[in-house]
């Protein structure tokens, strides 16, 4: 019997103009320089959220085998990808930044001194982070983790969370930790706050709650994912903007969340009793052209796009035709820690 429906977060989409270029940032900052996927395909299922047309794209899946979700570049070839018709401030509707997990992030922080970084700051918790752009302008927040796969010499390691604007944080809860069972409360505080100052918006009053998900024992890729949190920030001063408003899924910026799913059939059925329903659903194994599972998509209460990924295949080495087939896999139990191993052969070494 599986007793949790998500392992942690898979990855976050992020829309760009060029998706070789984009990687190349990512391999070198993040290490994120193992592709499970690089290929191009119609994204036919997604016309809910792209105006009725089947928009072509490039994605690449990228993972850093230290540890943590992925980064899914992707980039429209039929389409120039619109970008936000306003600068989002934090407590904006929608991902404003992405956490990055790090062994070491005053080290880190140092190595990075030719990038657009801030000064090292504390949270609410009282743990050290800091915040860095990618050339396009994408938040990320550093943060310190202690669930790792396999260190790998990179101080950093793949994604391990977001922070989510909201207009109630009571009922974006409902969604995320009592759905989705990102549950423990780390801390829930309303006020000012001093490690928002340099944000644009940052000196007002929010409230913030971070929830988080330590790594448990089930999901394929469980060890890999390690923990995961989700803070969710809802303005006190003012109305905010929904930081995708009048644009489509794909379009320049962090599209989705993607959460690694154990049981899609159950993980929907306590989604619809939640008042979550699926507004996309592959049904079955859908080919991802060198990976396949089944994915869907739900809202959160703000419109956030939210998507699950059953895993069913991912390649190994494909000029060999080597790949992970897990549809028939009979337990939740983590894959042996060589075969999770196996997605690294693919690393691209710069």
């Amino acid at each position: 019997m599986i007793n949790e429906l998500i392992s942690g977060i898979q990855q976050v989409g992020i829309g760009v103009p060029d998706a070789n270029e984009a990687w190349k940032w990512y391999r070198k900052v993040f290490g994120l320089n193992v592709p499970v996927f690089n290929d191009e395909a119609d994204a036919k299922l997604m016309i809910r959220y792209t105006q009725g047309e089947v928009r072509r794209r490039h994605a690449i899946m990228a993972l850093n085998m230290a540890g943590g979700g992925g980064a899914e570049i992707w980039q429209y070839k039929n389409r120039i990808p619109v970008e936000a018709k306003f600068k989002p401030q934090i407590g904006d509707f929608g991902i404003f930044a992405v956490k990055i997990k790090s062994r070491d992030v005053a080290t880190f922080h140092q190595q990075l001194t030719n990038q657009a970084i801030s000064s090292v700051n504390k949270s609410p918790e009282d743990s050290p982070y800091f915040w860095i752009k990618d050339p396009r302008g994408n938040q990320f927040q550093v943060i310190p983790d202690n669930s790792w796969f396999k260190p790998n010499g990179h101080l950093s390691g793949g994604v391990c969370g977001a922070i989510i604007g909201v207009s109630d944080i009571d009922k974006a809860i409902k969604l995320y930790a009592n759905t989705l069972g990102i549950s423990e409360v780390v801390y829930d505080k309303s006020g000012t706050f001093e490690d928002f100052f340099t944000l644009d918006g940052g000196s007002e009053r929010y409230r913030r709650v971070l929830l988080r998900k330590r790594l448990g024992k089930e999901g394929a890729f469980s060890k890999l994912i390690g923990n995961t949190e989700i803070e969710l920030v809802q303005a006190l001063d003012r109305t905010p903007r929904k930081i995708f408003e009048d644009r489509d899924w794909g379009d320049a910026g962090f599209i989705h969340l993607c959460f690694d799913v154990l049981n899609m059939d159950s993980l929907k059925a306590k989604c619809d009793k939640n008042g979550f329903p699926f507004t996309v659903d592959s049904d079955n194994t859908f080919d991802m052209g060198e990976a396949g599972g089944r994915f869907s998509y739900i809202e959160d209460p703000d419109g956030t796009l939210i998507e699950f990924v059953e895993t069913h295949k991912v390649p190994i080495l494909k000029k060999f035709g080597w790949y992970l087939n897990l549809k028939k896999r009979k337990t939740s139990k983590p894959l042996p820690d060589w075969m999770v191993s196996t997605l690294g052969w693919s690393k691209v070494n710069d």
